[in-house]
C-alpha cells in the first residue's frame, strides 16, 4: 500500500464523516430545542451516561456542558448499577447514549429515570429501540454509513453524537447569555486560563508605580524612572493622567532636559486600558503599537496600573 492509498483512506473516513454531520445540520432531531428547553429547567445537573465509545463520547459531552455553564457530570452505566444511581437525583436531567438503543447495560438507569420521573433524553441511531421509546426527548442521529471498511466500527456514528452534545452545550451557552467572563470562571488553569486573565490580575500598583508630578524636576523624575524599572515615568497633574516620559522623549529633549519639568518633557495622550480588559486584548494593543508597557487608569483617568510585556510572558498570555 502506497503513501496515496493510505492518504485517499483518511480522505474517504473524512468525507463520509463530513457529509453526516452536513446532512444531520439539516436534519436536527424534532425534540432538539425541546431538550434544551427542559434542561434550562433543570434544578440538578444533567447526568450522561452510555458504555464503550458511547461513554468516552458522553464524558466529552459532560465535560463540555459543564466548562459551558451547564452543571453535568457523567456516571458509568456499569457502576450505575452497583450504588451510583445514588448520584441522580430527582432534580437532574439525564441523557443516555446508545448507538443501538440496545445497550443492556443501561437498563438500570432507564429504569431509575422512569421510577422517580427524572427527565430523560436518549441519543441513538435507532429511533425505535428500546431505550428511544423509553425517552422524553429523542435525540435520533441521522442515518449514515459507518466510515470503516466493515461497516461496524463505532466512526460516524460518535462523531455525529460528539457533534449533537456540542449543539446541546453552544445552544444552552447561548440561551444562557454565558459570556467570556464566565467562562473565565470554569478556565482557570493553562494557556486559556492566562489568556483570560484580566489587566488587574497581572498589573503593578501602589508603590511599584513610576508617578511624578508635572512639576517634578526632570532631575528627580530620571531617579523616578531608574529607580522603578519600567523604562518611564508617569505624570499626573491634580491626581489625573497628564502624560508619559519614555526614553524617546528624553532622547528628543536632551539639550534642555536638566532646565525642565516633568511636564514639559512627557508626551501626550499615551495609550491606556481599563484594569477590566483582559490580558489577551492587552497584548494585542501593545503588539499593534508597538510599545512593552500600557497604563491601566480609572474612570477618572487616574493611573492606578502599569502592566508590562513581561508580566504577559510570565503569566503565559504570549
Amino acid at each position: 500500500m502506497t503513501q496515496d492509498d493510505i492518504n485517499a483512506i483518511a480522505a474517504r473516513v473524512i468525507s463520509i464523516e463530513a457529509d453526516a454531520l452536513y446532512k444531520m445540520a439539516g436534519d436536527l432531531p424534532t425534540d432538539f430545542a425541546g431538550a434544551v428547553e427542559a434542561i434550562l429547567q433543570t434544578k440538578g445537573r444533567v447526568i450522561v451516561s452510555g458504555v464503550g465509545k458511547s461513554g468516552h463520547i458522553g464524558k466529552k459531552i459532560a465535560a463540555t456542558l459543564a466548562s459551558t455553564g451547564t452543571p453535568a457530570s457523567f456516571v458509568h452505566a456499569t457502576e450505575a448499577s452497583h450504588g451510583d444511581l445514588g448520584m441522580v437525583t430527582a432534580a437532574d436531567f439525564c441523557l443516555l447514549i446508545s448507538n443501538s438503543g440496545e445497550t443492556s447495560e443501561l437498563r438500570d438507569i432507564v429504569a431509575h429515570t422512569r421510577r422517580f420521573g427524572i427527565p430523560m433524553a436518549a441519543i441513538s441511531s435507532k429511533s425505535n429501540s428500546t431505550l428511544m421509546q423509553a425517552a422524553d426527548y429523542k435525540l435520533t442521529l441521522t442515518q449514515a454509513p459507518e466510515a470503516c471498511s466493515i461497516g461496524m466500527a463505532p466512526t460516524t456514528s460518535t462523531t455525529l453524537t460528539l457533534a449533537l452534545g456540542d449543539a446541546l452545550a453552544v445552544a444552552l451557552m447561548e440561551r444562557r447569555d454565558f459570556q467570556p467572563e464566565d467562562f473565565k470562571v470554569f478556565h482557570p488553569g493553562g494557556k486559556l486560563g492566562a489568556q483570560m486573565a484580566t489587566v488587574a490580575q497581572l498589573m503593578h500598583h501602589g508603590d511599584a508605580l513610576p508617578i511624578v508630578d508635572h512639576k517634578t524636576p526632570m532631575q528627580d523624575a530620571l531617579i523616578t524612572m531608574t529607580s522603578k524599572g519600567f523604562g518611564i515615568a508617569v505624570v499626573i497633574q491634580e491626581g489625573a493622567l497628564l502624560g508619559v516620559i519614555t526614553d524617546g522623549d528624553l532622547r528628543r529633549h536632551m539639550d534642555t532636559l536638566m532646565q525642565a519639568t516633568a511636564g514639559d518633557i512627557a508626551g501626550q495622550n499615551p495609550v491606556t486600558v481599563t484594569p477590566d480588559m483582559f490580558a489577551a486584548e492587552a497584548l494585542n494593543i501593545m503588539n499593534t503599537k508597538k510599545i512593552s508597557v500600557l497604563l491601566a487608569v480609572d474612570q477618572n483617568n487616574m493611573p492606578i496600573g502599569i502592566l508590562h510585556i513581561h508580566d504577559l510572558l510570565r503569566a503565559g498570555v504570549v
